[in-house]
């Protein structure tokens, strides 16, 4: 199977699986294309054993723009639910994915553009980079999951602010409120998230895959129902060969060598 189209570049390197929002003359605004392509991206990092690690980046002077501004108000109200419907597909995928997709981004995260980052398991953004929820500015409510995960990081208030305001937070701020990981000189970006990317393949895949599983579900859990989700977890985990591995790393003082398995 070819992955990848006019819209999205992927390419396998090593144990990480790129893909590349290849828009650019649209600021990588989303197509049903682009969305189709990033789904099948991703069930091949599921399917692939070879695969430890997705890093999403966009092409071109920005991340991405979210939603294509130019074709809105010639879709009616069914194709544009069928369009957010793929939308919504493609980011329940990133969560459901059991390995870490990182965002990389730079330039402009806006829209669904912002949230679709925010899908992610980890955030890396080049200097000068900014972040907006800029929905409100053509009379739309967020979609692509923004109301979730920016009340879940900031809160209520905040996350009604961004989205009543529709202004840009810098990337210093976006770091404040804990939205990114790291902020990288844009120089650097591409290399910087390539090691960040290399040195999570590195890790116990399935442990890893457990805790991203565990994490998402606490909020929606009490605190009885994530000790039993642990419990039960770390009693499937001693078997795995990457703890046995791990143990004999730290007896015999070496780094672990981990297979994901």
């Amino acid at each position: 199977m070819k992955l990848g189209n006019d819209h999205l570049t992927v390419d396998i390197k090593g144990p990480v699986l790129s893909c590349v929002l290849n828009r650019p003359d649209a600021l990588n605004a989303f197509s049903d294309q682009m969305i189709i392509g990033l789904q099948e991206a991703l069930g091949e990092a599921e399917r692939n054993d070879d695969v430890k690690v997705v890093v999403l980046s966009g092409a071109g002077r920005s991340f991405s723009a979210g939603g294509d501004v130019k074709s809105m108000g010639t879709a009616d109200a069914k194709q544009l639910y069928d369009h957010v419907g793929e939308l919504n597909q493609l980011i329940l995928k990133i969560k459901d994915l059991a390995k870490p997709v990182v965002a990389v981004v730079h330039g402009y995260a806006a829209g669904a553009g912002f949230n679709l980052a925010l899908a992610c398991d980890q955030i890396l953004a080049g200097e000068e980079s900014k972040f907006v929820l800029s929905f409100a500015q053509v009379g739309l409510v967020a979609d692509g999951g923004g109301h979730y995960f920016l009340s879940r990081l900031l809160g209520p208030y905040r996350t009604k602010e961004l989205l009543f305001r529709a202004e840009p937070i810098p990337v210093e701020t976006a770091a404040e409120w804990g939205l990114v990981n790291r902020v990288i000189p844009l120089a650097d970006l591409e290399e910087e998230a390539m090691n960040y990317a290399l040195a999570l393949s590195k890790g116990p895949g399935r442990a890893m895959g457990m805790m991203k599983k565990i994490v998402d579900q606490a909020d929606r859990s009490d605190l009885a129902a994530i000790l039993e989700q642990e419990r039960m977890t770390q009693a499937m985990m001693i078997s795995t060969e990457d703890h046995k591995e791990g143990v004999q790393a730290f007896k015999e003082k070496r780094k672990p060598n981990f297979v994901g398995k």
